[in-house]
């Protein structure tokens, strides 16, 4: 599946990077520790967080990320939509908690395969 296809399963608001809603994604991993995202993601997964600063754009793209996903209505910091986009991150919102975004996402990739 896409990024794309989980836009309006989510309310996913794009922040940046709209070009990488076409990047498949193979997995979605949820965590709120930077260590524990690099550590054990793995490409192509988006990761759901609720951390919005500056160092979830370079763990993003150490790790190869497909996207970034912020829950509960939180917003990335003008410096961190700055340099996702310079990075070509893709940033998405949603007002969702990570428990139901993570729960959406999971019964939707199972549907598929």
């Amino acid at each position: 599946m896409k990024l794309s296809d989980f836009v309006g399963e989510l309310s996913l608001e794009i922040n940046t990077c709209k070009d990488g809603l076409q990047r498949e994604i193979t997995g979605v991993y949820v965590s709120d520790l930077l260590s524990d995202v690099m550590a054990n993601s793995k490409a192509g997964d988006v990761w759901i967080t609720l951390q919005t600063h500056l160092n979830i754009v370079a763990v993003a793209g150490m790790k190869d990320l497909a996207g970034i996903i912020i829950v509960g209505g939180r917003k990335p910091p003008e410096d961190t939509r700055q340099k996702a986009e310079a990075e070509k991150i893709t940033i998405m919102t949603t007002p969702m908690p990570a428990f139901e975004a993570a729960g959406r996402m999971y019964q939707k990739l199972k549907q598929q395969g």
